[in-house]
């Protein structure tokens, strides 16, 4: 008797990997004008002048971290057959659940000679990172880009960007130059900037416009031609998620997992080409599971707050105001062991940043002089998706 997997002998596949979220492309498609904007925001890297600080705006699956990876490898090609320029260091950490002392310990980290002790996790203030970085970078010298991506999620990020590109004009550093390359999904996010940081940045900014379905269309035949034996792909299932895609957020991410999880249903069917029957399978497979993902992504304390709002919805008590959510967020984290947020405005700037990412329904009231004017949320998604993802988080975290 044959074993659960005596009868996978074929696939359709012929290299899966270009379809994962983790494949970095050799060549990026349908950002010319970005790569541009990128390429003379950093052109003085090449002649050893300071570099200039960039941002790059767009919602997630535009982009923004495929170039940016891009542009580092060809930047620093580049830098090494350059005698005019100095030695390229390119560090990158993720923001998203850090603190500043979090972050800049990452850094230091990173830079410290492999036989020396880690920046101590307690005891030691953001301050002293700050100098141990500053310490770090001068010891190597040369030119440093830092990559921060989702940026906006960094709990301080005022002090961040006031301390590094002030940091050579203020004498901590002598012997290296450093550049900021901030990512980030929100293109609001410089107006939660302050005035001082705003003056000091200088920075160029690039947005990543969302793709239409022609663009996602040679996207995806790139990623076909590579992932697939040839003929198991038809031309109208790329039309189709290249479509879908293009309706709901113009994402290329997106489009890429319509056509790997249609594959995937293809072959689960024991279907010898992808069809667009397979990909509207697919829809509803990969919107679940990016809803998922998204919650994931959220902090803790914004976590608690879609929980909450999920309770209030299965008990039929949506559209809520956000005092009502805040008492049932306050239940939510206590019954974690977590200390609640404490002011009703923290919760209402986590309540628009939620709508803002598209988890909330947002409705504004008026009642005159009487009752005045607020906001009511209620999710935009299935309340048990939010559960059954608090659940998971949970269960893995045991």
């Amino acid at each position: 008797m044959g074993g659960p997997f005596s009868d996978l002998t074929e696939t359709i596949f012929a290299d899966k990997s270009v379809l994962n979220e983790s494949y970095q492309p050799e060549e990026i498609l349908e950002r010319d004008e970005e790569i541009e904007a990128f390429s003379h925001a950093l052109q003085d890297v090449l002649f050893g002048r300071e570099p200039e600080n960039l941002f790059l705006y767009g919602k997630a699956g535009l982009g923004k971290t495929a170039v940016t990876k891009y542009m580092m490898d060809e930047l620093q090609s580049e830098v090494a057959v350059r005698e005019e320029a100095n030695d390229l260091h390119v560090h990158q950490v993720n923001c998203n659940g850090k603190t500043l002392f979090m972050v800049v310990r990452r850094l230091v980290n990173d830079l410290l000679p492999e036989d020396a002790s880690e920046f101590p996790k307690r005891g030691l203030g953001t301050g002293d990172a700050f100098d141990e970085l500053y310490a770090q970078l001068d010891r190597l010298g040369g030119t440093h880009l830092i990559v921060f991506d989702e940026i906006d999620h960094l709990d301080d990020v005022n002090t961040l960007l006031y301390e590094l590109p002030r940091a050579r004009s203020n004498g901590h550093l002598t012997e290296s130059l450093v550049g900021i390359i901030g990512i980030s999904n929100n293109y609001t996010f410089r107006q939660s900037l302050s005035s001082k940081v705003k003056d000091t940045l200088m920075e160029t900014e690039i947005s990543f416009s969302p793709y239409d379905a022609g663009e996602l269309r040679r996207i995806l035949r790139d990623r076909a031609d590579r992932a697939f034996i040839d003929g198991a792909c038809d031309d109208s299932a790329i039309a189709k998620a290249a479509a879908l895609s293009a309706q709901d957020m113009g994402n290329a991410r997106q489009a890429i997992d319509l056509l790997r999880v249609g594959a995937e249903v293809a072959e689960r069917q024991g279907n010898e080409i992808v069809s667009d029957d397979h990909i509207e399978d697919a829809r509803t497979l990969v919107q679940r599971g990016r809803l998922r993902n998204k919650i994931r992504d959220q902090t803790e304390h914004a976590q608690y707050i879609l929980e909450t709002i999920a309770k209030l919805d299965k008990r039929g008590d949506v559209p809520a105001r956000s005092k009502t959510i805040q008492d049932g967020y306050e239940q939510v984290a206590e019954a974690y062991g977590v200390s609640p947020l404490t002011t009703l405005k923290s919760i209402q700037d986590h309540l628009s940043d939620l709508h803002m990412l598209g988890f909330l329904l947002r409705h504004e009231r008026n009642y005159g002089l009487k009752g005045g004017q607020y906001y009511e949320y209620e999710l935009d998604l299935d309340p048990d998706i939010v559960l059954e993802t608090r659940e998971e988080i949970l269960a893995a975290a045991d």
